[in-house]
Parts: C-alpha cells; sequence; structure tokens
C-alpha cells in the first residue's frame, strides 16, 4: 500500500536506524551496565546489609529492581494499545515517538538526583525511564514497514541494532573513563561521576532522537482524523486484534517470542547484578563485561540476519534459542570472573541477533495491505513487556526464595525451551 513516500529512501531508512543510536544509550548504561551497579552500591549498607525499606515494605535491593522493572513494563503494557490505536487512527506516529522519547530521556536526566538516601525517587526515576524507552518503541517499530520492502526488514533491523551498540558503546566508554578517573576531568570522587552518566545518557537520547525524528515521515498515509480520537482510537485498536484473532501464524510466532524474550530480556537486564552479586565482580570488571558483549553484538546482528536469508528466519531464530539454554544451563556453573567472560561473549553473539530478526520477522507476518503498523506492533510489543514482567518476577522470586540466582539463571533455560517448541510451528514461505 502506497505510503507517500519513497521505499527503501537512503535518508530515511538511515534516519530509521539513528534511533537505535539515540536509545541504546539507556540500555547500555541505565539498564544493563551503570545503574545497576551503582544502584545496589549505594543501597548496600556498609556491613553488607542488601535490605531496603521502600514505602514501609523492606526486601532485598535486587529484588526490588527486578520486581520495579516489572511494573514498569506492566505499565507500559497496558498503555500502548489504546495509544497505538489512536497513533494510527490520526497519523501521528511520529508525534507519540516524539513524546515517549524526549520523557525517556528526561527521566534519566533526573536519575542524577538519586544518591542512595532516596530510594524511592530513585526506583520512580527507573520506572518511569523505562515506560519511555519501552513505549517509544512500539512507534519506533511500526516506521520499519512503512519505510521499506519485505526483502530489507532483516537487513534493516540488524543495521539499527548494530549502530545501537555502537553508539551506546562509545558513550559508555565515555562514562567509564570519568568514573575510573574523575580527577582528569576536574570531578570529584563519590557518586558525582556515576550520577554525571545518568545525566549525559538523557542528553544523548534526546539529541539523536530529534536527528532521526526529523528524517521520519509525519503521516506517510495522509490520515485526516475526524472525530473524537480516544473513541476512534479504540475502534481502530479493536479492527486489528480482530484481525490478529486470523492471522493463525502471528500468534504462533508470537507466543512462542512471549516465552523465549522474557528469557532473553532477563538475562540483559539482570545480568550485571549476577556478576556482581554471585561472583563479587569489581565495577570494571562487570562494565568490561557489558562492552564485551556490546561489540560482540555488532558482529552477531549481521551473522544472523545472513543466517536467515540462507536458511530462513524460524531456523535462524531456533539456532539461538539453543545457544541461549546452553548459556543459562552455563550460568549456573561460573565461578570465576574469566569464565563470566567467555559467557559473555556468548550472550553477545546471540543477543543483537535474536532482537533483531525477532522484529524483522514480525515485520514479515503483518498483512500488506493494512496501513495500522502501530496498532500490529503493539501486539509484538505489549507481548514484549509483559514477557519481560514474566521474566523478571520469575528471575527475583526464585532469588528471593532460593537465595541465589544460580537457580534462577536455570529457570529461565525452560522459558527458552518452551519457546523453541512454538515457534518451530510457525510455517511461512520465507521461514
Amino acid at each position: 500500500m502506497a505510503t507517500g513516500i519513497e521505499l527503501n529512501d537512503k535518508r530515511t531508512t538511515n534516519g530509521w536506524c539513528m534511533y537505535d543510536w539515540a536509545n541504546s544509550v539507556y540500555s547500555l548504561t541505565i539498564t544493563t551496565a551503570v545503574f545497576p551497579i551503582y544502584y545496589e552500591a549505594v543501597t548496600t549498607q556498609p556491613d553488607g546489609t542488601a535490605m531496603v525499606d521502600f514505602y514501609g515494605w523492606s526486601l532485598p535491593n535486587t529484588v526490588l529492581y527486578s520486581y520495579a522493572l516489572s511494573v514498569s513494563f506492566l505499565l507500559t503494557a497496558m498503555l500502548i494499545p489504546l495509544l497505538s490505536g489512536i497513533a494510527d487512527y490520526s497519523g501521528r506516529k511520529r508525534s507519540f515517538l516524539r513524546f515517549f522519547a524526549y520523557f525517556g530521556a528526561l527521566c534519566c536526566a533526573g536519575m542524577y538526583f538519586f544518591t542512595g538516601q532516596n530510594v524511592e525517587f530513585g526506583i520512580l526515576m527507573a520506572v518511569l525511564a523505562s515506560v519511555g524507552y519501552s513505549a517509544s518503541l512500539v512507534f519506533y517499530d511500526a516506521f520499519l514497514p512503512e519505510i521499506a520492502t519485505p526483502n530489507r526488514f532483516d537487513e534493516l533491523s540488524a543495521k539499527g541494532y548494530s549502530m545501537g551498540y555502537v553508539g551506546s558503546v562509545i558513550l559508555l566508554i565515555l562514562n567509564l573513563a570519568i568514573i575510573e578517573s574523575p580527577a582528569t576531568f576536574g570531578i570529584p570522587e563519590g557518586d558525582l561521576p556515576a550520577r554525571l552518566s545518568f545525566l549525559s545518557v538523557g542528553l544523548w537520547w534526546m539529541g539523536f532522537a530529534t536527528y532521526s525524528l526529523n528524517r521520519l515521515p509525519a503521516n506517510p498515509y495522509h490520515k485526516r482524523p475526524e472525530g473524537h480520537w480516544l473513541l476512534n482510537g479504540y475502534k481502530e485498536l479493536r479492527l486489528v486484534y480482530s484481525r490478529i484473532r486470523k492471522l493463525s501464524q502471528m500468534k504462533q510466532f508470537v507466543l512462542g517470542f512471549f516465552f523465549y524474550n522474557a528469557g532473553v530480556q532477563a538475562v540483559m537486564y539482570l545480568a550485571s547484578l549476577f556478576g556482581a552479586k554471585e561472583l563479587n565482580m569489581e565495577t570494571r570488571d562487570l562494565i568490561m563485561t557489558v562492552l564485551i558483549i556490546q561489540l560482540v553484538a555488532i558482529g552477531g546482528a549481521y551473522a544472523f540476519a545472513y543466517l536467515s536469508k540462507r536458511k530462513g528466519n524460524i531456523y535462524s531464530l531456533s539456532v539461538m534459542i539453543v545457544i541461549w539454554i546452553a548459556v543459562c544451563i552455563l550460568a549456573f556453573f561460573v565461578s570465576t570472573n574469566y569464565q563470566f567472560f567467555g559467557l559473555a561473549f556468548l550472550v553477545g553473539v546471540i543477543m543483537g541477533g535474536i532482537q533483531a530478526l525477532s522484529r524483522a520477522t514480525f515485520s514479515k507476518l503483518i498483512p500488506e495491505d493494512t496501513t495500522d503498523h502501530a496498532s500490529f506492533f503493539s501486539f509484538y510489543d505489549v507481548t514484549f513487556n509483559v514477557s519481560i514482567v514474566f521474566g523478571t518476577i520469575a528471575y527475583g522470586t526464585v532469588e528471593w526464595f532460593t537465595g541465589s540466582m544460580r537457580y534462577s539463571a536455570l529457570v529461565l533455560s525452560v522459558f527458552f525451551v518452551i519457546g523453541l517448541l512454538l515457534i518451530r510451528r510457525v510455517r511461512s514461505n520465507w521461514a
């Protein structure tokens, strides 16, 4: 269906990929590297006590963080379907993308004021930044079928994730240099260097998002909404979801995606806490681990895009899920920093590939005659967010009852096995 813009236009597709460059600094610095380590450090007492009080509720600091992430993704899952319907009805996907990108960036910048003494504030900023990030992805992902032809989906999705890995590594290295040697930059010792990294994420995200937004089409289908946006947005969503119920292959893929993505995201969000708590790794080693993952993921995204071109998307996804199962089992036995580095290398190989290919695979399952891409992607992204709720709650609960994250990692392998069995049943010409 005509979009009013030239498909595969280099300026537009590069602008789309640039949003991965913009927002991935949140994924790396806030959710994976600096903030979890900083949070664990400032909420642990000098005597080693890791219990925190959160509005009168006392629980382990890492469990609180796991549950806070779960709440953020649950909020997003509840909010996004209706907003995507409104965006599709009104043709204002770019406006929604702009709002949530800027909202998330400002919340990241707000983390600068989290010192460890104000746990409630720190958790609130983490939750709201997560909502901004996750919600923006719905509208960002929905642009892919509107700016490119299906034969470019795998390549562009991989390129976006790869650019995100490069950009986030650049900013992390800069922040790491400041954290490790603040005096070199005229910054005092203490928690200020880490807090400045949160501020830098907000500025980077907002700045490069603006660049990307200026290159994406404002209203490619030239929609002219009439009547009440909220009511008609709801009707738009109902029409899309009634259509999804008839798309058996899409439902089968998304069901499998729910389970394996629960495992993928739990590992990504909580891996640095695993290293800190189970192996007592130093901050420098933990961030080095994250850098290994990010750099290797660049090649992994392209390698599995190439494999999917040769053998099909489902085959490529299946190979990666099998490797994820091995990662979870091996994590149970990891006992040294070098073993953890090796595991991080393996995670890097499959992390970029499985995220990029999952997005591209879903894009191919969307009917070509639709203009409601945000509503279709809300189905994908609600599944994405609810699966994270499922994965992080399971991870945190198992740790709470067993006292070890090792058992949590082992439980995640079950999610991958279920996901593998389900997506192997997807049948399509390109699968």
